[in-house]
């Protein structure tokens, strides 16, 4: 797993509260590998930057965001990451009906009210043109999953691993929330809906569509918080899906970390343990959902014909803005043909591996072995 020592400006930590990112280190005991330590002072003095827009942001608007309402239940996309979420979102967001974060909001959620002008720049130059793992375009102003946000504000997140991979078991823990203690939800539950609030008045009160792969295991705490929330669950063949996290893993792994990447088996062996912990978790807690609030959806078919899939989407959750988005749709689909998209050969060494841990999820989506 190549290393990437001298790239300083991909890590999320740099997005974080000045606060969380010192909870973090204790709780890692401040093991930082020398070679990172530019990597991390590079974090902590943008964070520092961000600290007084943070307070002013705090100070001006608190008040106004915890008395937002949120009128209407978000439409939460969930599939395991590789799935075909991205894609997804990007065409959701161009009806104007609904709210989203943007990339810039989901990585810098303290600053983003006050801190547009400034820190919107400095962004829009630590991203890539494409996202490292694909030919997927990033821009500041794109959709962007809400996990970043929720990991810049609190310690609860599992996307902390990839920065500490030494406790990244321990923070899986925080994708099933299963066996962590009540007080652990609840600050979850509060700082979750502090972050829907603050995007729902920037986008005016819109309803929010949000993409975050760890809330497919979360179905029953988004329930408790949003009795009519509507549900859109992607899913991919899970061959392909093991082929695309170890390629996408070994990429990001090195540009996160502030400690040594681990070992490629040792990741391997975290990523196919949680998928078998999401989709359990999923399997039992979709029941929950009410009638005409979840629509499933096959990778496979919304790549092969998005605009069908989109209008089954709109249609068995009851949604409203489809004809009017149509065009929108239409023309963002026809913009994406050139993408590359990578094609993955199964072998029988694969084969086996991955169904003995994974046959469950063949059966439930109706994959073939």
């Amino acid at each position: 797993m190549k290393e990437n020592t001298f790239v300083l400006t991909k890590t999320p930590l740099a997005g974080y509260n000045l606060t969380n990112i010192f909870y973090l280190l204790a709780q890692a005991r401040f093991m930082v590998d020398c070679r990172y330590i530019p990597r991390l002072l590079y974090s902590t003095t943008l964070s520092c930057t961000m600290a007084p827009f943070r307070i002013a942001e705090r100070i001006k608007f608190d008040k106004i965001i915890r008395n937002t309402e949120i009128k209407y239940d978000p439409i939460f996309i969930l599939g395991h990451w590789r799935s075909g979420t991205t894609y997804l979102h990007n065409v959701l967001f161009l009806d104007k009906n609904l709210g989203y974060f943007s990339t810039f909001q989901a990585y810098l959620p303290g600053v983003f009210l006050v801190g547009k002008k400034l820190f919107k720049p400095v962004v829009a130059t630590s991203i890539p043109k494409k996202r490292p793992m694909d030919d997927v375009v990033m821009e500041v102003d794109l959709p962007q999953e809400d996990e970043y946000a929720v990991a810049a504000f609190s310690p609860y997140s599992c996307y902390h691993g990839p920065c500490l991979p030494r406790d990244s078991e321990f923070y899986n823990r925080f994708v099933c929330m299963g066996d962590v203690p009540k007080k652990v939800i609840e600050e979850w539950k509060e700082v979750y809906l502090y972050l829907l609030k603050k995007v729902t008045l920037c986008r005016d009160g819109k309803r929010l569509v949000l993409k975050n792969p760890v809330n497919t295991a979360r179905i029953k705490l988004l329930l408790e918080m949003f009795p009519d929330a509507k549900f859109i669950h992607i899913y991919r063949n899970p061959y392909h899906i093991y082929q695309s996290m170890m390629r996408f893993l070994m990429i990001i792994a090195p540009l996160f970390c502030v400690q040594k990447p681990p070992k490629i088996e040792d990741v391997e062996k975290l990523m196919m343990d949680l998928y078998i912990k999401m989709f359990e978790k999923y399997f039992k807690e979709r029941e929950c959902i009410p009638e005409g609030n979840l629509v499933e959806v096959r990778y496979e078919d919304f790549i092969q014909h998005p605009l069908k899939e989109l209008k089954r989407i709109y249609t068995e959750l009851h949604l409203d803005g489809f004809k009017e988005s149509e065009k929108a749709f239409s023309e963002y689909i026809v913009s994406q043909a050139n993408v590359k998209i990578h094609r993955y050969e199964v072998n029988e060494e694969l084969r086996e591996k991955v169904y003995k841990k994974w046959g469950f999820a063949f059966k439930e989506f109706g994959y073939e072995s």
